[in-house]
């Protein structure tokens, strides 16, 4: 187990049934740049049960937290479904990804489109100064299929805005956006097609997508990585990667997992 830390879980947030997030204790030589994902687990039997999980907590806090959805009898997420405070959990020691503010060009706005638990790979960035020094405004889409999954909906509305260390910047600049596919809701539909709207922009008092001044991030289910990624290219956004910057990155280590979900966990 010298590949991993050992963390301890502080506490456990249960937004529906199938849908939890945690937080954990953090080694102080862990290091990550928010956006950043990480091979998390347990140890069943004496060996470890991994699977990534985007870090859900911004490059600066003190301690990590998860989101994670419950995939039906999924190895690891039938476990982790049941962790408690003081419990332990397995943190590898090498955080990666695409989704960092150093592999997009300089822009306008910065859009954030995620589906799910593709949410998490976007909670530590929204939390940086930086993403709010380098774009006026910081767009962070959220799509599910039912209102009880738009997990963190409260932080995002009112507890963001009053955070001692970056609430005045998210108060002016942060533009949350939550839609939701299958009931009825102040917003419906999917994001591919909010985004060629006319009528979606106005709704935000924001101008229509632009590559040549406006920049994305991508995190979800492979059908929604696969349609943003052509609407974006056809629009004429170029991708770009931890090799060169470009105009819009998508995580896509999770794109083979479960389509339903995104980040966490699959199985």
């Amino acid at each position: 187990m010298a590949k991993f830390n050992r963390e301890t879980v502080l506490n456990v947030h249960r937004w529906t049934d199938n849908l939890f997030s945690f937080r954990t204790t953090r080694d102080t030589a862990f290091r990550f740049d928010s956006g950043m994902f990480v091979m998390i687990g347990l140890e069943v039997d004496n060996r470890p049960l991994l699977r990534a999980y985007s870090i859900a907590s911004p490059a600066y806090a003190e301690h990590l937290e998860f989101l994670s959805i419950v995939v039906e009898n999924g190895p690891l997420t039938s476990r982790l479904q049941h962790i408690k405070p003081g419990d332990e959990i397995l943190v590898g020691h090498k955080p990666t990804g695409t989704l960092l503010l150093d592999n997009l060009d300089s822009g306008r706005n910065l859009y954030l489109l995620a589906t799910g638990t593709g949410l998490a790979a976007f909670m530590g960035i929204v939390q940086e100064p930086d993403a709010y020094e380098r774009f006026e405004k910081v767009v962070l889409i959220h799509g599910v299929r039912n209102i009880a999954e738009l997990a963190y909906r409260d932080f995002f509305t009112s507890q963001i805005q009053n955070d001692e260390y970056i609430g005045e910047l998210a108060q002016n600049q942060l533009v949350y956006v939550p839609t939701v596919t299958r009931e009825p809701f102040e917003r419906q539909g999917r994001i591919p097609d909010h985004l060629v709207s006319d009528a979606f922009y106005d709704s935000l008092g924001l101008p229509k997508l632009d590559p040549a001044q406006d920049r994305v991030m991508v995190c979800g289910s492979t059908a929604m990585l696969k349609d943003l990624a052509a609407l974006l290219e056809g629009l004429g956004f170029e991708e770009g990667s931890n090799a060169k910057r470009g105009q819009f990155v998508v995580e896509k280590a999770f794109a083979d997992q479960t389509p339903s979900r995104a980040t966490a966990a699959a199985e």
